[in-house]
């Protein structure tokens, strides 16, 4: 489990198809304390570390994890939200989310309203219903507020921190973000299904 409070940006550093796609990750962590086999959540998808040195970890994508995420469109260079997974007595700054990311969300439309950044994203139709204004999501792992909604289309204000302390301050119009939905939404949807 995660919180989708980032605690570091890491850089795609090597990238190779191995049957399953492979990817080193550099970061500043003190990597002697991640163990093998240790979940970390890289732009929202909680991925197994695999091999580890000095400043960097490796995991393994899977060809499903790939279609279901913007996994494929890393390149190297590209940085990367990261989030160690959550321990006992850690605070919970964001809200749950579990890095199982349920889709893809498209950035449309980008405009500043004072120090801050205005972005609209577009949600897979199957997903929209369960956005909801002042509900939370995950966008590449970040914990949001969704500030407003309209059919498929969804507002995010991100603060200077934000755009600072996370990769949100390299998006552009047109990219692709990993979209995890709130799993009380989900289970809420579910039980208004059997009712």
């Amino acid at each position: 489990m995660f919180t989708g409070i980032i605690t570091d940006i890491g850089t795609i550093s090597d990238l190779k198809q191995e049957g399953d796609l492979r990817v080193r990750i550099t970061c500043g962590y003190e990597t002697g304390g991640i163990d093998m086999g240790a979940s970390i959540a890289s732009d929202g998808v909680c991925l197994t570390v695999v091999d580890l040195g000095a400043d960097w970890y490796e995991v393994q994508v899977s060809r499903e994890t790939v279609d279901l995420t913007n996994l494929g469109d890393w390149k190297l260079g590209r940085r990367v939200n990261l989030e160690r997974a959550l321990k006992v007595g850690d605070e919970l700054g964001g809200h749950i989310v579990s890095g199982h990311v349920d889709g893809v969300a498209e950035v449309i439309a980008m405009h500043d309203e004072g120090d801050s950044t205005r972005v609209t994203l577009r949600a897979p139709l199957a997903l929209a219903k369960f956005i909801a204004p002042k509900g939370s999501v995950a966008l590449n792992g970040t914990s949001l507020t969704v500030n407003e909604v309209d059919n498929c289309d969804f507002g995010i204000n991100f603060i200077p921190h934000t755009k600072i302390a996370t990769t949100w301050g390299d998006v552009v119009v047109g990219d692709r973000v990993n979209l995890e939905i709130d799993t009380l939404a989900r289970y809420v949807a579910r039980l208004a299904e059997m009712t």
